[in-house]
């Protein structure tokens, strides 16, 4: 555990503790529409539920780089008060223009630079990966998630097809409609898995940057991450599928929202599986700078 008095030595003083809640307190008052908007949507729609998610994962992540303090001053306010200054204009156009996404994106920005007003620069650079997750509190625009889930509604069927008729199943498809023992499954989105997508991709985030790895590991299961989201989802459907065709609908719907969690336990699995054949391949994968979590 890191001491007080090194704290102190490296020019931190209580004030800055209170001068940071209340800085944040304040910007989150003149924004509290945006931010009462953001809790309703993740809480009312279920496609958006990942947000809750994002404080507990960034205190996760900021705790075990705590150690980063001891190379913090605080110092470099100026990038908090920019801050300000960009979250308050991109706020207010959302307000003005009704562009959700601005409004919403410019309220944390907003806040993040009452934050770093107070603390400094510094804490901002060695805590950018716990400040990055706070990003999945601001949902999604419909027409964006539309836009992604329309055209993975027909690849996860098709794909699905194929993996069913390779486990020996028959199953027939006119377009985004499977049919199995008579009985038909529409991949709509509510079975495409968009639901539980920026869920994935945070776990994949938290997975990356929990684990000490190296920088190139990171930016492979990042990248990797919607493809890992797409496999669980198919690894989620096929037996859904057969449920579907085998028992009774309520059946069926209990455990297709049941599995919906198995997707986030077999994306843990595939990226430790990437680590592994990273190991086997003899590829340096991990670093051993643990306390402060680089």
């Amino acid at each position: 555990m890191m001491k007080t008095s090194g704290l102190y030595r490296e020019g931190w003083r209580p004030y800055h503790l209170w001068l940071a809640a209340a800085f944040v307190l304040a910007a989150v008052w003149v924004t509290y529409a945006a931010w009462a908007d953001m809790l309703h949507i993740a809480t009312d729609d279920e496609e958006c539920g990942h947000a809750l998610l994002a404080i507990p994962a960034f205190a996760w992540l900021a705790w075990i780089r705590k150690g980063r303090l001891r190379r913090c001053q605080p110092r470099g306010r100026w990038l908090g008060t920019l801050m300000v200054a960009a979250g308050w204009l991109i706020w207010s156009i959302g307000f003005r223009k009704q562009w959700q996404p601005f409004w919403h994106g410019g309220a944390l920005v907003l806040v993040l630079g009452a934050f770093l007003t107070a603390v400094g620069s510094d804490v901002f650079w060695e805590f950018l990966a716990a400040f990055a997750v706070l990003g999945f509190m601001v949902p999604v625009p419909v027409l964006a998630r539309q836009y992604i889930s329309l055209p993975l509604q027909g690849y996860t069927a098709h794909a699905t097809q194929i993996v069913c008729e390779a486990l020996g199943m028959s199953v027939e498809r006119g377009n985004n409609l499977l049919t199995v023992n008579g009985v038909q499954v529409a991949i709509s989105e509510a079975r495409n898995g968009m639901r539980l997508v920026f869920a994935l991709i945070m776990v994949c985030y938290l997975f990356a940057f929990v684990v000490p790895l190296r920088g190139y590991v990171r930016f492979l299961l990042l990248a990797l991450s919607p493809f890992i989201a797409a496999i669980a989802n198919i690894v989620r459907l096929v037996p859904t599928v057969w449920v579907f065709g085998h028992c009774r609908q309520d059946i069926a719907e209990t455990f297709h929202d049941v599995t919906g969690w198995v997707m986030l336990i077999a994306a843990f699995l595939t990226m430790r599986g990437i680590l592994k054949l990273l190991r086997w391949a003899m590829l340096p994968v991990q670093h051993f700078r643990l306390v402060d979590m680089a």
